[in-house]
């Protein structure tokens, strides 16, 4: 009976470790942020600050802790959180802080280039931002120093963008972005005096949308001239008089920039194993589909670990802005929801094709430490415990335990910058100079917003309900 304790204590040992393994290891990143979602579902924008706070580790509010890893993830939600807030300086730091720690994803779309991220676990390596989250980085920052009027802090932030831009431009499409990024970049220029920079900008902007709210401001810097190089801004001014600036009509300008709802957050899902290669299963070596294939047979795996998409919140309603009595067209500056897809569904199958080596690798592993195992018990004990295949027992226990370990280990990452808006509208007008009540309501908030503008002046004015 003696071989009998040896698998027993072993099984008892493998049981405790798995046991303490399984609540330790599935949580992802979804963890640390589920707290402040939900404070932000209920309107709680302190609380959900506090919350990140206490993740970040800091000792008093909206310290900066050092920046590694997934910190920078949660200094990039925290930022967003502090623009609605309007605590413009705060979500400056917050973002220029995450922007020196985040590193853009390679986009290349080589599945078999990209595995090499994924030896152990999704999460287990430094975060690389998505092409979409560092140029809204830089977007969300230039607007945080727009809205208190620091136009030295707003060209920082537009040439890093364009940086950004040039960069995404060379190894992948992600266009769609670059428009209100651009619009933004040509409005800091613009109001910096800065001619030929802004009409660059605005052009890179219109490119990927027609913005309506540009015309009038285009007039003003073509003074009804063709520009005869930036051919969507002689489309968008064409058979338009010339319009005279703020400056010697003695008005002013507003720009309104509204963000509302949440982008979907990635959460963790396990999928069959079957579906997997279903997706994927065309990018696998013949031997590989052969291990699956035996794997599934032997019923020692059904199902993968896998990270998917979640819903999106409130993205589909319609903002409102007014001045005074005077109801101010919106525009849609940008699906930031859609982008967050279309990002994810080029990526889907990496993910998938990942999970499914690790899978692999996880059998490799458990094989070998059966092996050696049973070796080393086999060369211990005598005929009788080697008969008896207790040994073998014992080493498949252990093995089986290798791959279960290693599997409750492999959490799908979660990571994501998980409080941008689903979407993004802006809307551009000429008041008088003075004072103005500026109202929006957006996702069942609505605020006023008292603002002064001196003749030749400008504001802008941002609202952000993150629920």
């Amino acid at each position: 009976m003696r071989p009998l304790l040896g698998l027993r204590r072993a099984a008892c040992v493998i049981t405790f470790a798995l046991g303490a393994l399984g609540n330790a290891g599935c949580a992802g990143h979804e963890v640390r942020v589920r707290d402040s979602l939900a404070a932000l579902d209920r309107g709680s924008m302190e609380q959900a600050v506090a919350v990140l706070d206490r993740e970040l580790g800091v000792k008093s509010p909206g310290e900066i802790p050092p920046v590694k890893q997934d910190e920078a993830l949660l200094l990039l939600d925290r930022g967003s959180i502090h623009l609605a807030m309007g605590k413009y300086e705060q979500a400056s730091r917050d973002l220029g802080a995450a922007d020196q720690a985040i590193e853009v994803l390679d986009l290349s779309t080589s599945k078999a280039a990209d595995l090499g991220r994924y030896v152990f676990s999704d999460d287990a390596g430094p975060y690389k931002a998505p092409a979409y989250e560092k140029l809204l980085l830089n977007t969300l920052n230039m607007l945080s120093y727009l809205a208190r009027h620091d136009l030295n802090g707003a060209r920082v932030e537009a040439r890093r963008l364009a940086v950004m831009q040039k960069y995404i431009e060379s190894v992948g499409d992600e266009g769609a972005l670059l428009g209100l990024g651009s619009y933004l970049a040509g409005f800091t220029y613009e109001k910096s005096k800065q001619r030929d920079e802004a009409l660059l900008h605005y052009d890179e902007a219109l490119e990927f949308a027609r913005y309506k709210s540009l015309r009038d401001p285009l007039r003003t810097l073509t003074r009804g001239q063709k520009t005869t190089i930036h051919e969507a801004i002689d489309a968008l001014v064409e058979g338009a008089e010339p319009l005279a600036p703020v400056e010697e009509t003695g008005e002013a300008e507003l720009l309104v920039v509204v963000g509302f709802g949440r982008v979907p957050p990635k959460t963790p899902v396990r999928i069959p194993i079957g579906m997997a290669m279903q997706i994927v299963g065309h990018e696998l070596s013949p031997m590989e589909r052969r291990e699956v294939d035996s794997l599934v047979l032997q019923g020692a795996v059904a199902w993968i670990n896998y990270p998917t998409l979640g819903q999106g919140r409130g993205g589909y309603e319609t903002p409102k802005a007014s001045i005074g009595e005077e109801i101010l067209p919106l525009e849609q500056a940008l699906d930031v929801e859609g982008e967050v897809r279309s990002a994810w569904h080029k990526r889907e199958g990496t993910l998938v094709l990942a999970a499914i080596t690790r899978l692999l690798a996880r059998t490799a592993a458990s094989v070998a430490v059966a092996g050696a195992t049973a070796a080393g018990i086999n060369a211990a004990q005598d005929e009788r415990q080697r008969r008896d295949g207790s040994a073998e027992a014992v080493g498949l226990l252990l093995g089986f335990a290798t791959s279960l370990t290693m599997s409750a280990l492999d959490t799908p990452d979660t990571r994501s910058w998980t409080t941008l808006p689903a979407r993004i509208a802006i809307a551009r007008t000429r008041v008088p100079a003075g004072k103005h009540a500026v109202t929006i309501e957006a996702r069942g908030q609505r605020r006023t917003f008292d603002v002064k503008v001196d003749a030749g002046g400008w504001a802008l004015v941002p609202f952000f309900v993150l629920r």
